[in-house]
């Protein structure tokens, strides 16, 4: 794994319009898992990639969201210099993640990310 540069994950790499989520969700390529949803899209002169996450109240209280929330932030900035540049995702947490370990959350996402095509 590259160790250069940056760890850190800011705003600017998060999809935080309502659009861009309909957006990849309608236009991108769907990899269903036991714990998650992967949408990907490729995203033509868009600069890095980008990251959503949904965690619906079917997951649990704020509790259970937040921690899910938190647990796919850190899975997708610990692999991000594995990730394609100009692609635009979005990580739909299914009812199962909310009682998953961080290993199987990790494990399961680096799958689907594989079978979409958006790891290098």
């Amino acid at each position: 794994m590259a160790s250069t540069g940056s760890f850190s994950f800011p705003k600017a790499r998060r999809l935080t319009r309502r659009s861009e989520y309909e957006l990849v969700k309608r236009d991108g390529v769907t990899r269903r898992g036991k714990l998650l949803t992967l949408n990907a899209m490729p995203m033509e002169n868009s600069g890095p990639w980008r990251a959503g996450f949904v965690t619906s109240a079917r997951l649990g209280g704020a509790v259970v969201r937040n921690r899910v929330r938190r647990r796919l932030r850190e899975i997708v900035r610990r692999h991000q210099h594995e990730l394609r540049q100009g692609v635009w995702f979005v990580i739909i947490a299914r009812h199962e993640a909310a009682t998953a370990s961080y290993g199987a959350l990790e494990d399961e996402w680096l799958r689907l990310a594989r079978r979409a095509s958006i790891l290098l």
